[in-house]
């Protein structure tokens, strides 16, 4: 039987929409959950939300609407987004379902039978945001010292929990398991906080409706961290009739949180446990923020990211890629689009995108479309390959995934360097597409693009399946056994062709924003009319005819400046329409080179994409790029115009090389 994992995200307040903190830790665990099933693991993946407490209470009535409808309001949000993201969690928990409920009163009886819960009354600073008392030293000019959040006097009677009685017990096993809380400075935050004393803690509310009814007395619910933290292990059934999935999974592998709330995972959580006789947790981690303006985000400062534009332009990978690559995971990170762009354009365009673009090229050009025939069993590019999957697997093991992912771009930057060292193009001129070291030399190419795909994958695994499919990998295995070399199948069809990443015009994707920004309802608006009106003739005779005069002259040129033009022919390779855009057609096109041009063209009305492949054209190559609706153009397709202004591409009389010259 495979080894189990078990890991869990927070489980995410109803109070408001999802925001891009939201969705960083549940990328996180879904990139664990991935890279363990990669390994062999049996995974079991749980996030959720909470939806009690009297955040959600209060932000209910200011709309006026019962708290149950804001939470189905919010809830319905996350299963579209979290299948956007490509999110493969096993298990989605509410904490108003009954299975809920069930392990919360099964975990009150517990902690009862243990003596640990008694009556009594409480008066404190509370701060409703982080749903927590602070002692009056700890306020930050009167305000909660985690958020800023304002707070204010709370007085009832409550239930309490004994938390002081595991001041010790916990020391010790923080002593004991020093991997428990990751990463090291949070282990030592954690340990002084206990270490200064740990006072009883009220686990119950009067003055508050919205909960679960406390056992056996009605006139409490269940204060919101005992609630929610239950949800680990209601999840799996704990309280009910049926504790099979408790039984395999508990304890888990790892609880994923923010750093703001380790404390209620590493201090509250464990006595907790302790105290009902159950297994504790192996490891919680708190991670960094996503701070916006040197600020942590949320909805009560106004700052917080939606992923809706990002996602609706770039897809879910490249934004998954971006925060597990930009933040060192643990610390805090900054988020900005000029950030995220720049990421985009190095990385992914100019990186994954041009090196398998470069290569697939050369592969369909000289094996007519297939894998090489022959494979090499030592080469440098074989050794680099293990030595990065070995770094690669080491630093996914202990959630270094910005490391991870250098080590794999360090085997692309290889692959570059092989190739232009190699030089697959004076090989096939001089003995022929038939040749083996030909195959060699691009079989060792093509495998380890496989192996880069196979490591992407928990990180981008729409990229990572789109580049096995052009590999030729039809039914890729995505194990520990993928990650050998040679898996690439020999003397097999590629896969249909596509830029992975098309290049993004920075100034012309924030012009784009400038202007949508200006069409929100919010923002002024001026208008500007399609056609500018005549003025009003005046009442006098008409004008007499102008003179005919003769047709204007073109400019000439000499010898010399036409030289300066290079026209050249290539083949159409891929081919489609730009977003937004009813005539622009981009193309990748084979001049010869070691890699694809790409060149945009307003031939769309006339053309649809899929003619255009496999089509030679006449280009002008030496034309500076532009960018047109947001994609770069490296050159310029000729095409004689029709009276009626129609495009008509011109083209040899008969197939020639790609790359040759027109004079």
């Amino acid at each position: 039987m495979p080894k189990t994992f078990y890991l869990t995200t927070p489980i995410y307040y109803v109070n408001d929409l999802p925001h891009i903190g939201h969705i960083y830790t549940t990328v996180v665990a879904d990139t664990i959950a991935r890279a363990k099933r990669l390994r062999g693991f049996d995974v079991r993946f749980l996030t959720g939300t909470d939806e009690h407490g009297q955040k959600i209470d209060r932000a209910a009535k200011q709309q006026g609407i019962t708290p149950k409808e804001l939470a189905d309001r919010v809830v319905g949000r996350y299963p579209p987004l979290w299948k956007a993201f490509d999110i493969t969690n096993d298990d989605f928990i509410r904490t108003t379902e009954p299975r809920h409920h069930a392990g919360v009163h099964a975990m009150i009886a517990r902690l009862e039978a243990r003596g640990d819960i008694y009556k009594g009354s409480y008066g404190g600073w509370y701060c409703a945001g982080c749903e927590a008392f602070f002692p009056e030293t700890q306020l930050v000019e009167g305000a909660c010292p985690d958020q800023g959040h304002p707070v204010e006097w709370l007085e009832e009677e409550s239930y309490f929990f004994r938390l002081s009685a595991y001041q010790q017990p916990l020391l010790d096993h923080y002593r004991e398991h020093p991997e428990f809380i990751r990463p090291a400075t949070r282990y030592n935050e954690v340990v002084r906080f206990v270490e200064m004393g740990l006072k009883d803690l009220s686990i119950s509310r009067a003055s508050l409706s919205w909960g679960i009814p406390w056992p056996g007395d009605a006139g409490h619910v269940v204060y919101v961290w005992l609630d929610a933290l239950t949800n680990y292990v209601s999840a799996l059934g704990f309280g009910s009739s049926d504790q099979a999935l408790y039984d395999r999974w508990w304890p888990a592998d790892l609880h994923l949180v923010g750093k703001d709330i380790l404390r209620f995972h590493a201090v509250y959580w464990p006595a907790f446990l302790m105290s009902a006789g159950l297994p504790l947790p192996k490891q919680v981690f708190g991670h960094g923020w996503w701070l916006r303006d040197d600020r942590k985000m949320s909805k009560s400062l106004g700052n917080v990211v939606r992923p809706d534009e990002l996602l609706a332009r770039f897809g879910p990978d490249p934004l998954r890629y971006f925060l597990l690559r930009e933040m060192t995971f643990g610390q805090d990170a900054s988020f900005s689009d000029e950030g995220f762009l720049a990421r985009y354009n190095a990385d992914l365009a100019n990186g994954l995108g041009n090196t398998a673009s470069r290569v697939l090229a050369m592969a369909r050009r000289y094996f007519d479309g297939k894998t090489p025939h022959e494979r090499c069993t030592d080469n440098a590019l074989l050794e680099k390959s293990r030595e990065v999957t070995a770094r690669y697997l080491e630093s996914m093991d202990v959630y270094e995934f910005q490391r991870a992912l250098e080590a794999v771009w360090e085997l692309l930057a290889a692959v570059d360097g092989y190739v232009n060292e190699k030089a697959p193009w004076s090989l096939a001129k001089a003995e022929g597409n038939a040749s083996p070291s030909l195959h060699r030399v691009l079989h060792n190419c093509l495998e380890s693009l496989r192996l880069v795909a196979v490591m992407v994958s928990p990180v981008m695994p729409g990229v990572a399946a789109r580049l096995l499919a052009q590999l030729g990998v039809v039914a890729p295995s995505l194990d520990e056994g993928a990650l050998a070399w040679g898996g690439l199948p020999l003397d097999a069809p590629l896969g249909g062709e596509g830029a992975l990443f098309p290049r993004v015009d920075v100034e012309a994707y924030f012009a784009e924003a400038k202007v949508e920004t200006n069409d929100r309802p919010d923002t002024q608006k001026i208008t500007i009319p399609a056609e500018t009106p005549a003025a009003p003739a005046a009442a006098t005779a008409p004008a007499a005819p102008a003179p005919e005069s003769a047709p204007p002259v073109a400019e000439q040129v000499g010898i010399e400046d036409f030289a300066r033009v290079k026209l050249v022919v290539g083949t159409v390779k891929l081919a489609e329409r730009v977003p937004k855009s009813n005539k622009l057609v981009r193309m990748e096109v084979d001049l010869g080179e070691p890699q694809l041009r790409q060149i945009v063209a307003g031939i769309g009305k006339r053309y649809q994409p899929e003619e255009l492949v496999g089509r030679q054209i006449v280009v002008v190559s030496n034309l500076k790029p532009a960018t047109l609706m947001g994609v770069e153009s490296r050159g310029m397709v000729l095409a004689a115009t029709l009276p009626d202004g129609a495009p008509v591409l011109l083209a040899p009389g008969s197939e020639v090389p790609d790359g040759s010259g027109v004079k």
